[in-house]
């Protein structure tokens, strides 16, 4: 086993020291979220760690969401997520992105342009939810965490997370930047673990601490 080590994020008082480990396997996507680990190969079809979308989000209250080659958007609500069934009926959302993932107070997205979006009233029951609000920056890609963290790669692979997130303020305040080795091409997170993927899809998990 290869074990990487990350550089330490140091932010005002606050810190976070990662500890990677390089995973077996390729995939192009990673989500983690509600204890399990999902991916997505060179060929489309869904893994989960123990369909036909580019792209699967694990993140929601147990609940799916994700995109298919067109860039059009679906959900899969919280009874169907648990299922045994082999034809879920996904649902379409309105507008265009090419990756879209959900946590505890919103689910976020990303269109072709890089712009970034989150969506309001989103529930296990209704993963459909209301409309769409615009945040400020670009990214390649946005993961939200099962938590309500969100995470972020841009252009150049640097990993940033959302600062100032909360149910009554479920866009946040502004990026940070995270203080990894890379580039990287996608994260996700749950229960304290990073999962980044680099160019060559290698798979790293990195284990956060935060201490004063």
């Amino acid at each position: 086993m290869k074990f990487y080590i990350c550089l330490t994020l140091m932010m005002l008082d606050v810190a976070a020291g990662l500890q990677c480990t390089l995973v077996p396997g390729k995939l192009k996507q990673i989500d983690a979220g509600a204890g399990q680990v999902y991916g997505v190969n060179d060929a489309d079809d869904i893994f989960r760690l123990n369909g036909a979308l580019k792209q699967v989000d694990a993140g929601g209250n147990v609940f799916l969401g994700g995109v298919n080659s067109a860039d059009n958007i679906y959900c899969l609500s919280q009874d169907l997520t648990l299922s045994k069934g082999t034809s879920l009926p996904f649902i379409q959302l309105d507008g265009s992105l090419k990756y879209y993932s959900c946590g505890r107070y919103s689910c976020w997205g990303v269109n072709s342009n890089n712009d970034i979006f989150y969506r309001l009233n989103v529930s296990p029951n209704d993963c459909k939810g209301s409309e769409w609000r615009q945040v400020d920056g670009n990214m390649i890609m946005v993961e939200v965490a099962t938590d309500g963290s969100v995470y972020g790669i841009n252009t150049i692979g640097n990993v940033y997370k959302r600062e100032g997130i909360s149910f009554s303020n479920p866009g946040g305040t502004e990026w940070s930047l995270l203080t990894v080795y890379g580039p990287f091409k996608h994260v996700s997170y749950d229960n304290g673990v990073l999962w980044l993927l680099d160019s060559e899809r290698n798979i790293f998990k990195c284990d956060i601490n935060y201490y004063s």
